[in-house]
């Protein structure tokens, strides 16, 4: 996929931006870039390749992301943070209607 510089006014357009005609030439030249890299990377065989939790993992280790257990820590505390809400029901904060 690319732009043409009609594509870039409009986007420009959409963004309100103000774009001299050689910034608007640059920012073609750039999206196209991102377009073909994106494309590039479509084209790469990902097949059999386990997803990282961070990509600089599988190149050092020690920067890997430290993930823990998902355990509850605390108690529930919901009625004594209810205690002054105005209006509850069932565990639940009752409040004003917005969307009709």
């Amino acid at each position: 996929m690319s732009l043409n510089l009609d594509d870039v006014k409009r986007i420009a357009n959409l963004a309100k931006l103000e774009l001299t005609s050689d910034q608007m030439a640059h920012s073609l030249e750039q999206l196209n870039n991102i377009f073909a890299l994106a494309e590039d990377l479509k084209a790469v065989n990902t097949e059999g390749v386990t997803p990282l939790s961070h990509p600089i993992a599988a190149l050092m280790p020690e920067l890997a992301l430290r993930l823990r257990e998902d355990a509850v820590t605390e108690q529930n505390q919901r009625e004594a943070f209810q205690t002054v809400a105005p209006a509850t029901h069932d565990g639940m904060y009752v409040v004003p209607r917005v969307v009709e």
